[in-house]
């Protein structure tokens, strides 16, 4: 999944265990954030509609949380999640992975009941997949 930079107004921390981050997933984002050499941004984590199973995660770097923003801190690194998207994420395990088959975040999340093979689209109870979900979508 791609990271993005994006600006946006100020927010008040709010600790909580709305979503949570491992610590490999903490180390990617602060490797990531040095790199870029953006410090004190945070890691935006978001729901948008589409892919091949009706909703499709996003993250970018966000370097100044909406108001309406929920701001959690997790080994060290700001996670950010807009008021609707954690609607669809509260639980859910932010990890990184880095093996012979995969490298990249991974989202564990309980409110999916079912995936596309990739595991960057989902669907929640009472949705139905979208037409296109088994000719299209990202193919997997």
């Amino acid at each position: 999944m791609a990271l993005t930079e994006i600006q946006s107004e100020p927010q008040t921390e709010i600790k909580s265990p709305e979503l949570s981050l491992t610590e490999a997933a903490a180390e990617a984002v602060r490797s990531l954030v040095k790199d870029r050499k953006v410090e004190g941004h945070a890691l935006r984590v978001f729901v948008t509609g589409g892919g091949c199973s009706g909703h499709q995660y996003g993250m970018a770097l966000e370097s100044n949380p909406r108001e309406t923003d929920i701001v959690l801190e997790q080994h060290g690194v700001r996670v950010v999640v807009d008021e609707v998207s954690i609607n669809y994420l509260r639980g859910a395990n932010i990890d990184y992975v880095n093996d012979i088959m995969a490298s990249g975040f991974k989202i564990e999340n309980p409110n999916a009941t079912s995936a596309c093979g990739c595991g960057q689209s989902f669907r929640t109870d009472g949705e139905d997949a979208p037409e296109h979900a088994h000719g299209e979508g990202c193919n997997c």
